[in-house]
């Protein structure tokens, strides 16, 4: 069995430079909802914007020993998507290791897991998106996976798929349709700018999305 594969096909950076305003909100709209990962899992600062390739990591539990692997593999840009196997309640990434991300310039860490040092990690400014924190530690002595599909937060991801993150959370989008769900997206921007000017205008979000009908199908009495 291979456990870690260290190449896999990336979206282009000019591709995924266009995502960086459409907003994970939108991203998932677009894409017919598809993708939303659990809530659960949040942004450790509410300023950040996560795009990028999925590098995605399998942690035995309690064990952060492909992280560190993958922290010497992945490249620049790279979302590391972590899945812990069930088990969140230990500081899978730290201070020390987001230094390493940071000078390697690995784009960001999602993980259905705990982190520690997060004061260290906000400082520095590097992307984390995790269940929350907890200074229990972690063993390196059990192999897992790297580049293999993975389950996290509900949601299938294989390498090289699309994460977009931000304060409204996290979209996974399989890369084969990352071009068609770019297009969905800026033209649903470009429907809701025009939406905003009316409603600036005055215009209610019920003659905006022709409600009246509704409410009178389903019987609504108004006096």
């Amino acid at each position: 069995m291979t456990h870690v594969f260290t190449s896999f096909p990336r979206i282009e950076r000019t591709i995924l430079d266009a995502f960086i305003n459409l907003g994970a909100a939108t991203v998932y709209e677009a894409a017919g909802q598809i993708g939303s990962v659990d809530p659960e899992i949040k942004p450790l600062d509410r300023k950040i914007v996560l795009i990028g390739n999925a590098f995605t990591v399998q942690c035995s539990p309690k064990d952060n020993l492909m992280l560190h692997k993958a922290l010497q593999i992945a490249q620049e840009g790279d979302i590391l998507v972590v899945s812990t196997q069930g088990y969140p309640l230990a500081g899978y990434f730290g201070g020390l290791m987001a230094t390493s991300a940071k000078a390697r310039k690995i784009g960001g860490l999602v993980i259905e897991g705990c982190i520690r040092d997060s004061q260290e990690i906000l400082e520095m400014g590097f992307p984390v998106f995790c269940l929350g924190t907890c200074i229990r530690g972690t063993s390196k002595r059990n192999l897992g996976l790297i580049n293999h599909p993975i389950l996290l937060g509900g949601v299938p991801v294989s390498p090289g798929d699309l994460v977009v993150g931000d304060a409204d959370g996290l979209v996974i989008i399989p890369q084969a349709k990352v071009e068609e769900v770019l297009n969905a997206s800026l033209q649903r921007t470009s429907k809701e700018r025009e939406k905003s000017i009316a409603l600036k205008s005055g215009v209610t979000s019920v003659e905006l999305n022709k409600l009246e009908p509704v409410f009178q199908a389903l019987g609504m009495v108004e006096k």
